[in-house]
């Protein structure tokens, strides 16, 4: 592939443009410390001392829950920031990202039918069947777009967001109908509360997304800027946007599967990373995956604090969080048309 410099929106006034190396580490430490955090926050009593003496009840509680509660909270807020740029490439659009464009609806839809056809489903079956019909939404979400020539406008956001309304009312009501509400509310409330050793392990997947997307970071970049331009420099456009749509997809369907749907998380923190950073992929997505990562954890410590001992759904604190955000952003566009 030839070499290009593709265009940024970077803003050198910014600290982490000037300094990019050091506020990483900083963003770094920020994780580490709600990693931390989160590892010692439960219902549960867990101290160091039990840890130290070798109590077995405080090493069950921190091997089988702790540790992989956080590590499901890290892995599925970096791949959902990650999915969310891509899909905001590939559109050429940043208000969108896999809970606005029926990504995500598609694949509950997907759940739910292959629940009711094989109740005993394996899991792995169900992210087979998640992905597929993720895959289908995100599909169907590009291809109604594709007949719009400018995609910097509302336009774009809202046929998302009627989209995924359409597939979820579709979604509840086969819900309701096959006696699968509670399951639904599962998938679509994201929750760490049921995650333990034995229980999270396929969100390792969504790390091998990360780096497929690092690997094609500038294919995607160039692929984001149009089809023109990414066959100029000798890119197959077709063959980028398959790759991008598959990982959308991938991730999608893992993290609805394993701990339910986060949504505007893919949307919030690409857009606070690319005001500052640009739009270049290879160089925000470790931001990116740190802010998404970042967010989760501290979104689910307010889940687990707010009413202590009991827990909120993360998904609720976030989808307040990233709705607000979403409105902003929707109203700032709208006062500069």
């Amino acid at each position: 592939m030839a070499t290009t410099t593709l265009p940024s929106s970077e803003r050198t006034t910014n600290p982490a443009s000037r300094h990019p190396a050091t506020a990483l580490a900083g963003l770094v430490v920020v994780v580490v410390v709600l990693s931390l955090a989160s590892l010692w926050v439960g219902v549960q009593p867990l101290s160091m001392r039990g840890l130290a003496t070798g109590d077995p009840t405080a090493w069950l509680t921190f091997t089988e829950s702790r540790v992989p509660r956080t590590a499901a909270i890290v892995l599925s807020g970096t791949a959902m920031g990650i999915a969310g740029l891509i899909v905001q490439l590939l559109a050429r659009n940043r208000f969108v990202e896999p809970s606005t464009i029926g990504s995500t609806d598609s694949a509950a839809l997907a759940l739910v039918l292959v629940s009711a056809l094989a109740p005993g489903a394996p899991v792995w079956l169900k992210i087979i069947v998640g992905v597929v019909g993720a895959m289908a939404g995100t599909l169907l979400f590009f291809g109604v777009i594709s007949r719009f020539r400018h995609r910097t406008g509302l336009i774009i956001p809202l046929i998302g967001l009627v989209l995924g309304a359409v597939i979820g009312a579709v979604t509840s009501f086969l819900a309701y109908r096959l006696d699968l509400v509670q399951a639904l509310n599962s998938w679509m409330s994201g929750s760490f509360s049921g995650v333990i050793g034995g229980r999270y392990e396929l969100l390792w997947l969504v790390l091998l997304c990360a780096v497929v997307a690092w690997w094609a970071a500038e294919r995607l970049t160039a692929a984001g800027i149009g089809e023109t331009f990414a066959r100029s420099i000798g890119i197959n456009h077709t063959r980028v946007l398959a790759l991008g749509l598959v990982v959308v997809a991938v991730v999608s369907a893992i993290v609805v599967v394993v701990v339910g749907a986060l949504p505007f998380l893919g949307l919030v923190i690409p857009n606070l990373v690319r005001a500052v950073l640009g739009d270049n992929l290879r160089r925000t997505l470790p931001w990116i995956a740190l802010g998404g990562a970042a967010m989760v954890l501290a979104a689910d410590l307010v889940a687990r604090l707010v009413r202590f001992p009991y827990e909120v759904p993360v998904g609720l604190v976030i989808g307040i969080v990233g709705g607000v955000i979403f409105l902003v952003m929707l109203v700032r566009q709208r006062g500069r048309g």
